[in-house]
C-alpha cells in the first residue's frame, strides 16, 4: 500500500473548506463590494468607546477608565491593549483579510467542520499507543473505512447547517459579534475533548489549548460557560464507557491533559479574565447591598415620606430572576426548529400581499404608512417570547436527520448529542421550564450571572447538527439494506414530515394565531383588522408547514434510494447536501440577505451629530456630563458617541449606578441627582400644545450643575445602603454629603458643620487621571462627581503628591478631606490586576506556542509511524 502525503490527505478537506468559503462569500456577497451590515451591537460599541479611542489616537494607549457612559467606568472593559496575547491577536488579523460576516460565518463553518472530521472518525474497539491500550467509539456496527471525501461531504453538511441556522443569522444581523466569534470557536474545544479522551494527547492538547485560547478571546463568557456545561456531558457519558471498558487510565489521562491544557489556552487572556471577575463583584451581576430598596412615597399631602418596600431583595449574588429569564423561549416555539413561521415569524414581516395591509389600505391609510405599518411595527409572531426577531429554524432536513440518528446509530454518541440539545433546549426555555432552570438559577455556580439564556439555541443548533451528520454517516458507513432502516426512516419521517403535513391542513383550526397585546393593537373597532392579521399568521404558517414537508420528503426519498441502490454515493451525498444547504440557506435569507446591506456612509449616519450636539460641543470646559431625555437613556449609547453621558448601554452596569439611577432618579430626587452628576446639558424633545414631538431635540443648559467638585457643609453619616438611598432622596448634595459609617474613621474630628470657604476646580483632565487645584482657608470635604470604584485600590487619592484615602459619598461619589490651604489634588486609576494579567498572558502564550509545537511534531510523528507500521502489515500478509 503506497503511503500517502500529509496534503494528499489534507487535499479533500482543503478543497472543501475552499467550498465553504465560496458558499459563504455568495451568500454575503454585498460585503465584499464595501457594503456593510447596520450591526447595532457593534455600532453602540464602538460608541461606547469614541472617548478612549480619540484619548489613543492622541497619545498612543487606552486609557483604563471612560467618563463616556454612566458617568464613568473601567474602560479596560470594553476597549483595551492586551500586548502580551500574540496568538489572539495573530487570529484576528487572519480575520481581518475577509469582510464582516464573511469572516465569522465562515469561521464557524470551519470549525465545525474540524469537530465533525474528528467526532466522525470510526475507529477500532481498541488500538495501542505507546504501548498504552486505548479505545474510541465504535459509532456503527460495520467498521468500514471512508474516504476523505466522505467524510467532507458529511463534515460539510454538519458545517453548513450550524453556521446558517437562523438563530445564528439572526444574532449576526443584530450585531453580536463576540458571541459568533465564541461560537466559531466552540467546536474546536469539543473537538480537542475528543480527542483527548480517545487517546490522541498530543493532538487533543494542542487542539483544546489553541481553541480555548481563542474562544477566551472572542470575550463571550455566557457562550463559553454554556459550552462547558455540555463539556461535563460528554466527560460523563465517555467516562462511563471508558470505565466499563477497563479503560480508566486512558480516561483520567485524557482529562487532565484536557483539562491543563484548557487551563492554559484561556490563561493566554489572564488580564481580561482577571478583571472581569473583579469587575462582575461591582455589577448587577453581584450581591446588592440594599435589603429593602427603600423608596420615598408621601403617605397623603403634608405628610411625611415613609419606607416602600419595591421589587423583591435578592439574598445571593447574581442578576435578578425576573430580568435573566426576560428573554425566555415559548414551550409551543420549539416546534419553529423544523417549520420556521408557526408562530409567525418575527416582528413585522407582512408584505403588501397580506391581508392586513388590504384592509388597512381599504379603511384609508396610505399605502406606503400600510406597508410600514405590516412589514415594520405589527408582529406577525403570537407566541410568548419577548422581543422576538425571528425562529430558531435548525432546518427541516437537520432535525429529521437528527431524530433518524438516535434509532440508527449505535454507541454513546447519539445520546451525548441528544442530552446536549435537549439541555440547550431547557436552558432557552428559561422562565417556562422553572422547574430545572430555577434550581440551576439558585443553586448552580455563576448560573444566575446571566441573562438572555435563548442565545443557547445556537449551541443547541451544533448538536443537532451533529447529530444530522451521524445520520448520513450512518448510512453511508453501515451501508444498510431498506429493510434495516425502514422502521426508523417512516418513524422519523412521521415525526417531522407527518407533523408538518398535518399542521399545514388542520393547523388553522388546532392554534388561536391570536397574540396577547393584537387587541391593544387596533383599538376597540378593529376587530376585522385582527382577523385579517390571524388569516395572514395562518397562511404563514401552512406555507412554512408545506415547505418542511417537502424537504424532508426528499431527504427520506434520496436515503430510500441510496440504500436500495437506486443512488450511488457519488450523487446521494452531493443531493442530500445540496437540499439541506437550500433548505436552512433560504430560510436564513429571509433574516440577512442582499438588501440588509447598506453603504458604509448610510450605515454610519446613525451616528451623525445633530444641531443639539453641535451646540453642546461648543462648551470646551474640561469635563461636564450630558443627559439625553429623548429615549431610554440607560440603554442608548449613542451620546456617548459625541458627549460624556450619564446613560449608556452594557449588559453588565456598575450595581450601585443602576440602583441610583432605578430607586433614587426615577422614584424620587431627579434633579439633585443630575446636578451632582455634573449634569450641564440635557438633549429634550420640543412639544407641542398637545405634548406632540416638534423639530429636533434641543438642549438645554443646567445651571445648577455642581461642576466637577464642590465642598459641602455637612456630613450625614448613615448605618446602611438603604440609609443612604433613602436620605439620597430627600438631602440637597450641594451642601449635604452622605456617608455610609464603613467610613467613619476617615471623618473623625471634623465639625458637625463645616463652613465651605475658598474655591476647588479641575485643571487637567484625562479619562483615568484628574487634577484639581484647591485654595481654602480651613480643612474642607470635597465631593467629587466621579464615580467611587474600588476607592483607595485602583482609583486612588493624592494630595500634593502624597497618598491619601477618599471614601464614597452620595452612594457613587467620590469624597476628600482636604487641608486648609493651597493643593494640587489628583486621582489616578491605576489597576493592579491589569499589569498582574499582563504578565500572566505572556507566560501563558509562550507555554501555548510551546504547546502547538509540540503537538504539531508529535502528532505528524505519529501519524507517519502508524502509516509505516500499516504498510508494513500490509508487506506481511502479501
Amino acid at each position: 500500500m503506497e503511503q500517502r502525503t500529509l496534503f494528499q490527505r489534507l487535499r479533500p478537506h482543503l478543497l472543501f473548506v475552499f467550498g465553504l468559503f465560496l458558499l459563504t462569500s455568495i451568500y454575503f456577497f454585498p460585503a465584499w463590494e464595501g457594503k456593510e451590515l447596520a450591526l447595532q451591537d457593534v455600532r453602540t460599541g464602538n460608541a461606547a468607546t469614541m472617548e478612549l479611542r480619540h484619548y489613543k489616537a492622541e497619545t498612543g494607549k487606552y486609557p483604563n477608565w471612560t467618563n463616556a457612559l454612566f458617568s464613568g467606568m473601567p474602560g479596560y472593559l470594553i476597549a483595551s491593549e492586551y500586548p502580551n496575547t500574540f496568538i489572539g491577536t495573530a487570529a484576528a488579523a487572519v480575520l481581518r483579510i475577509f469582510p464582516r460576516p464573511v469572516d465569522v460565518v465562515f469561521l464557524q463553518m470551519v470549525g465545525m467542520y474540524i469537530l465533525l472530521v474528528v467526532l466522525l472518525r470510526n475507529g477500532t474497539v481498541s488500538r495501542v499507543v505507546n504501548s498504552v491500550r486505548v479505545a474510541e467509539d465504535k459509532i456503527v456496527d460495520n467498521n468500514v473505512p471512508l474516504s476523505g471525501t466522505t467524510r467532507g461531504w458529511l463534515a460539510a453538511m454538519g458545517a453548513v447547517a450550524y453556521a446558517f441556522g437562523s438563530w445564528n443569522i439572526l444574532s449576526i444581523e443584530a450585531g453580536h459579534i463576540s458571541k459568533a466569534l465564541a461560537l466559531a470557536y466552540a467546536p474546536g474545544i469539543l473537538a480537542g475533548l475528543v480527542l483527548c479522551l480517545r487517546g490522541h494527547y498530543w493532538s487533543g492538547a494542542a487542539v483544546t489549548g489553541l481553541f480555548a485560547c481563542l474562544n477566551i478571546s472572542a470575550n463571550h463568557v455566557q457562550i463559553t460557560f454554556y459550552l462547558f456545561l455540555c463539556v461535563g456531558l460528554y466527560v460523563l457519558i465517555e467516562g462511563i464507557r471508558l470505565f466499563r471498558a477497563g479503560l480508566a487510565k486512558q480516561f483520567i489521562m485524557g482529562l487532565v491533559i484536557f483539562g491543563v491544557t484548557t487551563g492554559l489556552g484561556m490563561a493566554t487572556y489572564s488580564k481580561r479574565l482577571l478583571i472581569l471577575n473583579e469587575f462582575s463583584k461591582e455589577t448587577i451581576r453581584g450581591k446588592s447591598e440594599l435589603t429593602a430598596k427603600t423608596t420615598a412615597v408621601a403617605a397623603s399631602p403634608g405628610q411625611p415620606a415613609v419606607a416602600e418596600t419595591s421589587g423583591r431583595a435578592r439574598a445571593t449574588d447574581g442578576l435578578d430572576e425576573d430580568y435573566a429569564f426576560q428573554y425566555s423561549y415559548g414551550i409551543g416555539d420549539a416546534l419553529t426548529l423544523f417549520i420556521p413561521n408557526l408562530f409567525g415569524g418575527g416582528s413585522g414581516g407582512l408584505t403588501e400581499k397580506s391581508e392586513l395591509y388590504n384592509a388597512l389600505v381599504s379603511r384609508g391609510y396610505p399605502a406606503e404608512d400600510a406597508l410600514v405599518a405590516v412589514s415594520q411595527q405589527i408582529p406577525a409572531y403570537w407566541g410568548d417570547e419577548y422581543g422576538i426577531g425571528g425562529p430558531a429554524y435548525a432546518g427541516a432536513i437537520v432535525v429529521f436527520l437528527f431524530i433518524l440518528s438516535l434509532f440508527i446509530s449505535t454507541g454513546n454518541l447519539r445520546w451525548y448529542l441528544l442530552a446536549s440539545a435537549a439541555f440547550m433546549l431547557v436552558l432557552a426555555l428559561g422562565k417556562n421550564m422553572m422547574a430545572i432552570n430555577g434550581l440551576l438559577f439558585n443553586y448552580f455556580p455563576f448560573f444566575n450571572k446571566f441573562r438572555a439564556v435563548t442565545m443557547a439555541l445556537t449551541l443547541m443548533q451544533l448538536f443537532l447538527a451533529a447529530g444530522a451528520a451521524l445520520a448520513v454517516y450512518t448510512v453511508v458507513a453501515r451501508k444498510p439494506t431498506f429493510a434495516d432502516i425502514k422502521r426508523p426512516l417512516l418513524i422519523s419521517f412521521g415525526l417531522t414530515g407527518g407533523l408538518a403535513l398535518l399542521l399545514a391542513l388542520v393547523g388553522g383550526s388546532l392554534l388561536s394565531f391570536r397574540g396577547p397585546n393584537d387587541a391593544q393593537l387596533f383599538g376597540p373597532q378593529g376587530g376585522d383588522l385582527v382577523q385579517a392579521l390571524v388569516n395572514d399568521r395562518i397562511g404563514l404558517m401552512r406555507a412554512d408547514a408545506f415547505r418542511t414537508f417537502f424537504f424532508v420528503a426528499v431527504a427520506a426519498a434520496l436515503i430510500w434510494a441510496y440504500v436500495s441502490g437506486r443512488l450511488k454515493a457519488a450523487f446521494f451525498l452531493p443531493l442530500l447536501f445540496l437540499f439541506l444547504t437550500v433548505d436552512i440557506y433560504s430560510v436564513a435569507k429571509r433574516y440577512i440577505n442582499n438588501q440588509s446591506f447598506r453603504s458604509k456612509s448610510l450605515v454610519d449616519a446613525a451616528f451623525e451629530e445633530t444641531p443639539a450636539d453641535a451646540q453642546i460641543l461648543q462648551d470646551k470646559s474640561l469635563s461636564y456630563r450630558v443627559f439625553d431625555n429623548t429615549g431610554d437613556f440607560m440603554s442608548d449609547n449613542r451620546p456617548s458617541y459625541f458627549h460624556k453621558s450619564i446613560g449608556g448601554y452594557n449588559a453588565a452596569k456598575l450595581r450601585r449606578y443602576q440602583e441610583l439611577i432605578q430607586y433614587g432618579f426615577r422614584t424620587g430626587n431627579a434633579d439633585n441627582i443630575l446636578n451632582m452628576l455634573n449634569v450641564k446639558y440635557v438633549i429634550a424633545a420640543q412639544m407641542d400644545s398637545t405634548g406632540r414631538p416638534v423639530g429636533a431635540p434641543q438642549a438645554q443648559q443646567n445651571p445648577n450643575a455642581l461642576g466637577n467638585a464642590w465642598f459641602v457643609q455637612r456630613i450625614q453619616q448613615v448605618p446602611n445602603a438603604d440609609a443612604e438611598m433613602a436620605a439620597l432622596k430627600t438631602a440637597d448634595p450641594r451642601t449635604t454629603a452622605i456617608v455610609d459609617q464603613r467610613y467613619a474613621n476617615q471623618l473623625s474630628g471634623l465639625p458637625a458643620t463645616l463652613s465651605p470657604a475658598g474655591t476647588i476646580a479641575l485643571t487637567a483632565y484625562s479619562p483615568d487621571k484628574m487634577t484639581y487645584q484647591s485654595d481654602s482657608p480651613t480643612e474642607q470635604v470635597a465631593v467629587f462627581s466621579e464615580i467611587f470604584y474600588r476607592g483607595n485600590d485602583d482609583w486612588k487619592a493624592y494630595i500634593d503628591g502624597k497618598e491619601t484615602p477618599h471614601f464614597r459619598t452620595d452612594y457613587v461619589l467620590r469624597g476628600l478631606r482636604i487641608p486648609a490651604g493651597k493643593h494640587t489634588i489628583e486621582f489616578r486609576f491605576d489597576p493592579k490586576t491589569a499589569a498582574i494579567g499582563n504578565t500572566l498572558d505572556l507566560i501563558a502564550n509562550v507555554g501555548l506556542v510551546l504547546l502547538l509545537i509540540a503537538g504539531l511534531y508529535f502528532s505528524l510523528r505519529g501519524s507517519a509511524g502508524n502509516a509505516t507500521a500499516e504498510k508494513d502489515k500490509v508487506g506481511a500478509k502479501a
